[in-house]
């Protein structure tokens, strides 16, 4: 017997299909038990009605940053793991940061792991940043952590604090191609952005606005284009994080059409936000601080365009929210930018939030009888499904299917919702004074967001029904290639040439 079933005039949408309403979801000890119609119930079975409403796998956000040592008025994970939920996303892969003073990358694992334990209402796993990849971190740690279920790392090309040279990225991604974990990359030139807001700095150009000035598109094409040559020469897949540039976007593209490993990511800020939103007002011109984030908000409507053609056709693998999250009205956040009334961009810590409207924001474009975007399959793909798969969490989460956790969201039936909802900072539950989306209006919601069978939010009857012990460490598999293969030979090379030096 079903210890939970959710009927009635449903629209099941996974990476593949939008199944018929009649379709019911049986779930058992928090695993989806099997699908079918008429399914087996008794007085003790919980039954939610969908109402015609469309049912999507539960979110997978494959790029947040919940209480890091750099944002100290950033949310913490019971903050962030709880705005999570009320947006639909019930998986978040946070970041352990290693500093580049450290020898090992142990303790800083053990460190954010413990900070996460028993304080999350999703469940969690972790990227690894690597800044300091040691010969010994290689060979020996990283084995260790692939096996407690660590299988990806993040690395840096800028930010002196974390970038990686040419040859220690060519380093990581031997060790990745050997060993099977998954590499991200942020890529901008880091010595185009230094010189360039060296020289703002001289010339006294240093409020907000000048931060999109001084990380100017080039600087992310370049950088691009040289981990994409990095990554075919030692034949490692690789994913690119927030991509916010179209010829960026492009290179990924033609590498994409030569069938290599080159997967890429965007977020709702590239798609939604422009740089005039740096700019402060009469009232607060320290204002755009709100909406500092790397790389930087585009100047043109077209750069949005473009990124949402990489949204439609293909080119993005995953769409996360890159919840960077710092405090705006305070001497130790976004202020930081403000001290005796002379503003300095430098200073001001990147990052937006939006784990809570990742979802609803890329929704609204998505299956719409007019205007549509994207479809409500491809919104899955980029929400659920690709992210699962590219970080090794096929078969658990991101699908709608016997066997998968029972993570799902259930939207509301659009007749109940014609006027849309108002993305506004009083409704929202992450730990910030503040959202770049205020205002904006989108057509759905979570009505409900289910977390391994458990309902943990009902955005019409209370809101926030989980705890901050419903979500567990997920020990991870090694991802898979979703776009491209390896094996591939690089042009203008002797077959084989990579095994004298490999």
């Amino acid at each position: 017997m079903m210890n939970a079933l959710f009927v009635l005039l449903c629209f099941l949408v996974t990476a593949s299909d939008v199944l018929a309403p009649g379709i019911e979801i049986g779930i058992k000890d928090g695993k989806i038990s099997c699908l079918g119609t008429s399914l087996p119930r008794d007085a003790s079975t919980e039954i939610i009605d969908a109402k015609g409403a469309y049912v999507t796998p539960g979110g997978v956000d494959s790029h947040v940053h919940f209480q890091q040592d750099n944002s100290p008025t950033g949310d913490n994970w019971v903050t962030g793991s709880r705005s999570a939920i009320a947006g639909g996303t019930t998986t978040v892969l946070a970041f352990a940061s290693q500093l580049k003073t450290e020898e090992s990358v142990i303790p800083c694992i053990t460190e954010y792991r413990t900070r996460a334990k028993g304080r999350s209402f999703c469940d969690y796993g972790f990227h690894l940043i690597l800044t300091n990849p040691t010969p010994t971190i290689m060979s020996t740690e990283m084995p260790l952590l692939i096996s407690q279920g660590i299988t990806s790392v993040k690395l840096y090309m800028t930010y002196e604090p974390l970038k990686l040279g040419d040859s220690q990225l060519l380093n990581v991604l031997m060790s990745a191609r050997v060993l099977g974990f998954t590499t991200m990359v942020h890529a901008e030139n880091s010595d185009i952005i230094s010189l360039i807001t060296n020289r703002l700095e001289a010339a006294g150009h240093t409020d907000p606005y000048f931060h999109a000035i001084s990380r100017p598109q080039i600087a992310e094409n370049e950088a691009t284009y040289r981990i994409i040559s990095l990554a075919e020469l030692t034949d490692t897949p690789i994913l690119i994080v927030h991509m916010s540039s179209e010829i960026a976007m492009e290179h990924v593209r033609k590498a994409q059409t030569r069938m290599l490993p080159i997967h890429a990511e965007t977020c709702p800020q590239y798609l939604f936000l422009l740089s005039e939103r740096l700019k402060g007002n009469e009232k607060d011109k320290f204002e755009g601080a709100k909406c500092v984030c790397s790389p930087p908000l585009r100047h043109d409507p077209r750069d949005l365009e473009a990124m949402w053609r990489g949204i439609a056709n293909g080119t993005f693998t995953t769409f996360s929210s890159d919840h960077a999250p710092s405090t705006y009205d305070h001497a130790g956040g976004k202020k930081l930018g403000l001290k005796d009334g002379i503003m300095r961009y430098r200073n001001i810590p990147n990052g937006v939030p939006g784990v809570e409207t990742r979802l609803p924001l890329l929704f609204d474009f998505a299956g719409r009888e007019k205007d549509s975007r994207l479809s409500l399959q491809r919104f899955v793909q980029l929400t659920s499904s690709d992210p699962a798969k590219l970080y090794g969490l096929e078969g658990t989460k991101g699908n709608i299917a016997p066997g998968y956790d029972a993570d799902l969201v259930i939207w509301h039936p659009e007749a109940e919702l014609e006027e849309g909802v108002v993305i506004e900072q009083k409704n929202l539950h992450h730990g910030v004074d503040y959202t770049p989306y205020e205002g904006m209006i989108v057509r759905n919601w979570p009505r409900y967001t289910i977390l391994r069978g458990k309902k943990v939010w009902d955005r019409d009857n209370g809101g926030i029904l989980g705890t901050q012990v419903d979500g567990k460490f997920l020990q991870r598999g090694k991802g898979r290639i979703v776009v491209g293969k390896t094996g591939q030979e690089v042009k203008g090379m002797l077959a084989g040439e990579r095994d004298y030096w490999y």
